[in-house]
């Protein structure tokens, strides 16, 4: 598809007047590249739409990660049992029933986002989240209404894991395609700060009531504190969320005077809804991105969101002291975070992730060795060998995946791979390796799955293409100053990619 002549001529003075403007790259015979058909960015408008991405982000993460802080209460509260076990068993399969629904959530969403806007979906997948957590903390007790409390529960969470499937695809694509193609690591690594932020707020929340209350007060009442609370951090997350501006590929689809590229116009073409064809085309692609989100995501929730519990279950400490620990290692992880996305821009995304996959496949032995001495510096020395590896994924999944798709299909194709492998590797998690536990008798369990995982990830990132500081596949070329469009034009040759 070739976009019109009209769209292909800018006026110089609309840099000035729009945030960011795409220009296709003319089909000719012998192609030039012009200052014209470059996006250029402004700054502020960049930051402003990351800020949002990210808050928003972050307060989703927030509603989903507090179930997973307060599993061993949750298990008392619904799921009693004559075995803790047991009890632990049924609370983590609840956990893992929202990763269920989150596929249909992104197919649903995705085709969604390309009709109605970005903006208004970001916000409903915030309302919807936000309901479905204040809910939970409203449910009576088993003890109050027998088999309907872990009904409701799972009712419930289901919700939040559908609306949580179109969360990462959109906000993913969203950064990516605002960034320039130089600090598109750096932009992107936000998103992960977010994410981040949002499970140190709920686990400083919940070590705060642990703190505090006493074992009968949080069955009783406290473990609903932090679900309640979700209500008006829902209001802020949707408040930020109506504040993000459309993308100038949805404004074209509105009418507006954007003069869009070919991409945008292909993304009005597929996105809306045509997942068979993305199945049958970039299968191999939804492969390698099953891959790399499986291999990240066990790891990100085998440290973010079990160790908690795998500290006071299985090696008999206290919840406070597990979730202390944990807390130490966000925060450090996200003062670290943004360096790795930098990282990433100069030395390129492969060498960062490659370091990330091996450092699990290498270190989770050694890390759960020391995790298992009994002293909380060795305990704090192994989780820091586990996150100072797991950050370097973190810093740099957000820039590497949405570039493994083209413009045209990336939203749905992300949404679509990144929540069918977080919903089979990254939900069952906690499960899984209790269960392995239990069946095995060695709790050195986690260290083996994360080696596991590292292998997968090692394999798949050797097969991924470097995408630092080029252009999106299907976008031309995103600079930060009209001076740096014009330096790139007179440097490249013509390049038949365009």
């Amino acid at each position: 598809m070739t976009a019109p002549e009209s769209q292909q001529v800018a006026d110089p003075e609309a840099v000035k007047r729009h945030p960011i403007l795409f220009r296709a790259v003319r089909q000719r015979r012998n192609p030039r590249l012009r200052r014209t058909d470059i996006t250029v960015t402004d700054e502020q408008a960049v930051k402003r739409a990351v800020k949002a991405a990210s808050l928003g982000n972050a307060m989703e993460w927030f509603d989903f990660g507090i179930y997973s802080y307060l599993a061993v209460t949750l298990g008392h509260v619904f799921f009693p049992s004559g075995s803790e076990t047991t009890q632990l068993l049924s609370s983590f399969a609840t956990f893992a029933v929202a990763f269920l629904v989150r596929p249909l959530g992104g197919m649903f969403f995705g085709p969604m986002g390309d009709r109605l806007g970005r903006k208004k979906i970001l916000a409903l997948t915030m309302i919807m989240m936000a309901v479905g957590t204040f809910a939970i903390g409203l449910i009576p007790s088993h003890d109050t209404i027998g088999v309907w409390a872990p009904v409701l529960l799972i009712v419930f969470r289901m919700l939040q894991g559908f609306s949580t499937g179109g969360e990462y695809g959109g906000a993913a694509t969203f950064i990516a395609e605002y960034a320039p193609d130089k600090r598109r690591g750096f932009y992107g690594s936000f998103l992960e700060v977010g994410t981040l932020a949002g499970y140190v707020g709920a686990a400083g929340l919940v070590t705060a009531l642990y703190a505090v209350l006493d074992d009968p007060q949080m069955d009783a009442w406290g473990w609903r504190i932090p679900f309640l609370v979700a209500g008006p951090l829902g209001l802020v997350g949707l408040y930020l969320r109506l504040r993000l501006d459309e993308t100038p590929a949805f404004r074209k689809l509105e009418g507006d005077k954007v003069h869009a590229t070919e991409a945008a116009d292909r993304v009005e073409t597929v996105a809306k809804g045509d997942l068979a064809k993305i199945f049958r085309q970039y299968w191999p692609t939804l492969i390698l991105c099953v891959c790399l989100v499986g291999a990240y995501s066990i790891t990100d929730y085998m440290l973010l969101s079990y160790m908690p519990t795998y500290l006071s279950d299985e090696l008999g400490y206290s919840e406070t002291h597990g979730l202390l620990i944990l807390l130490g290692v966000m925060v450090l992880l996200m003062l670290l975070i943004s360096q790795v996305g930098k990282l990433s821009d100069r030395f390129g995304r492969k060498p960062l992730l490659m370091a990330g996959m091996v450092g699990f496949f290498v270190l989770s032995l050694p890390s759960f060795l020391l995790i298992r001495q009994d002293g909380i510096p060795a305990i704090t020395l192994g989780m820091l060998m586990l996150g100072l590896s797991l950050v370097c994924l973190l810093g740099t999944m957000s820039s590497a995946l949405p570039a493994l798709f083209p413009t045209h299909v990336r939203y749905g194709s992300l949404s679509v791979a990144y929540n069918l492998s977080a919903s089979i590797f990254g939900g069952t998690t906690p499960l899984l390796i209790t269960a392995l536990i239990s069946w095995s008798g060695t709790n050195l369990m986690p260290a083996y799955y994360a080696m596991a995982a590292g292998l997968v990830g090692i394999i798949a990132v050797a097969c991924m293409k470097e995408t630092a500081q080029k252009p999106l596949d299907g976008s031309p070329p995103s600079v930060e100053t009209p001076e740096e469009a014009a330096e790139l034009c007179a440097a490249q040759s013509p390049d038949p990619k365009f």
